[in-house]
């Protein structure tokens, strides 16, 4: 927990002292009355009230004083909040490996399946571009919040001959840049922006990942990938069985590299999870909220609980 205020916590010295006098008040008390010879006579005196009672009144009040300290502390919690601007472009591999069907009924099906639901996860007023890739990579679609526009160019896509993963990020970082100069006033800050990346393959075509890499840390844009297929996955090229598994080791450079987060999937039901975890990533941002309400209004009812206890068992307060 955060505090705003925090200087206000040294008044727990306070409550800690109240707490240190009651005690040796108690003790003293005690010490009196064993030496007291006439106990008749002390009981007409000073009447004894059931210790129990005067004791949870002191409680009471001890737990609202600190639980009140705490709130003029101005105690902040971190919560959740939905972003109200960012940009996200995701790149999907259209390569002729996306074919396979070692996850069924192939990999490029159960990726546009997957990323509709991506689709869904995000907060409305993000802005969410498509880019595809095989041996060149082109914008689909550019940054928009009309998801129903996203998803139907997802169920067009189509596939291509090679893979140029340089070129998805590019592109991308293009995409990215145009929406940003239409969309952001002279003198403001752009919105955050990420690239999130799906591929099955390795980069043979265009630019290099490296060079990607470079240009993504240059314009301050996260690139977060998923391996998608298992290691079995074949395609059938001419009569010819090509094994078609996922370059895990460069797409999770690119991620780490750029700042971004790798992750890798075996089944439509894993790149959903997948997705989804990015989702949240992307979609929302951690902030301190200041909850010192709370504590001030419980607090005060223990207080006032404890006064009420003092009236009714001894007539007075505390």
């Amino acid at each position: 927990m955060n505090f705003l205020s925090p200087a206000w916590l040294w008044l727990f010295v306070a409550v800690g002292a109240l707490l240190g006098g009651y005690i040796y008040l108690q003790l003293r008390r005690s010490k009196y009355v064993a030496r007291f010879s006439n106990l008749e006579l002390l009981g007409s005196v000073a009447p004894r009230r059931p210790g129990w009672r005067r004791h949870l009144t002191f409680a009471l009040l001890l737990i609202g004083l600190s639980v009140l300290t705490v709130g003029v502390a101005r105690p902040s919690a971190a919560v959740r909040v939905a972003r109200d601007r960012a940009s996200v472009v995701m790149a999907i591999d259209v390569s002729l490996s996306m074919q396979a069907t070692d996850v069924l009924p192939s990999r490029l099906q159960a990726a546009q399946q997957a990323a509709k639901s991506f689709v869904d996860v995000l907060p409305a007023r993000i802005n969410l571009g498509l880019v595809s890739f095989g041996g060149n990579a082109s914008a689909v679609v550019a940054p928009t919040v009309d998801r129903d526009a996203v998803k139907v160019a997802i169920e067009k896509l189509q596939l291509q001959e090679s893979t140029a993963i340089g070129e998805a990020v590019y592109t991308s970082l293009d995409s990215i840049a145009a929406f940003s100069r239409a969309t952001t006033a002279k003198g403001d800050k752009a919105p955050p922006a990420r690239i999130v990346l799906l591929s099955d393959g390795a980069n043979n075509k265009g630019r290099s990942v490296s060079e990607a890499i470079v240009a993504a840390r240059k314009a301050g844009v996260q690139v977060s990938t998923i391996a998608f297929g298992t290691d079995n996955g074949t395609v059938t090229v001419d009569g010819r069985t090509i094994p078609v598994p996922a370059d895990t080791i460069t797409l999770n450079r690119l991620a780490r590299d750029t700042g971004g987060s790798y992750h890798a999937a075996h089944s439509v039901q894993e790149l959903e999870s997948v997705y989804s975890d990015i989702g949240s990533q992307i979609g929302y941002t951690t902030k301190h909220r200041d909850v010192s309400w709370r504590y001030l209004a419980v607090g005060l009812i223990f207080a006032l609980a404890a006064g009420g206890a003092s009236m009714l068992w001894a007539g007075r307060l505390i």
